[in-house]
């Protein structure tokens, strides 16, 4: 079993996309049982709230259910538990290994490390202060992501 933690600011826009994303995916590729996924935000602002609601809506609109995903806050427990973690952007990277024991730095990485060569940026920027359309480009990269990271996954498991 490979377990997968992705990781924003206040889990309710990009991290619960990509795990939402990536659920689906897991499912339709018959991956369950071998690939487990979760999402936090490397801040609390959120905790127990569902993803915001236009997160909810760009997601719906292609097919993904995000409503049954809570907001947590990254815990030291998860640096141990999960052997990816993936951050959303750099700052989300940096807070990561600060808090992150020295024996568990390399399961520390990128999320856009995984997409295709055409991807659109290194980092998924956070749509929560812009308009609808950036939900949709969040969505897109995490399609893309998700894709090369299962892919890279699979090959393991």
């Amino acid at each position: 079993m490979t377990r997968i933690l992705f990781v924003c600011t206040g889990n309710i826009c990009r991290s619960p996309t990509a795990e939402g994303v990536a659920r689906h995916f897991i499912q339709s590729n018959g991956l369950g049982g071998r690939v487990e996924v979760d999402s936090a935000g490397t801040h609390g602002y959120h905790v127990g709230e569902a993803p915001d609601p236009r997160t909810q809506k760009a997601a719906r609109q292609r097919g993904y259910d995000l409503s049954a995903l809570r907001a947590r806050k990254l815990e030291l427990r998860d640096f141990q538990e999960f052997d990816l973690l993936l951050a959303m952007d750099r700052g989300h990277l940096d807070i990561m290994q600060r808090k992150c024991p020295e024996v568990y730095q390399p399961r520390l990485g990128l999320f856009m490390a995984f997409a295709g060569e055409d991807r659109l940026a290194d980092e998924v920027p956070d749509p929560y202060y812009g308009g609808p359309r950036g939900f949709d480009v969040v969505l897109d990269m995490c399609e893309d992501a998700v894709r090369g990271l299962l892919d890279s996954v699979s090959s393991r498991v």
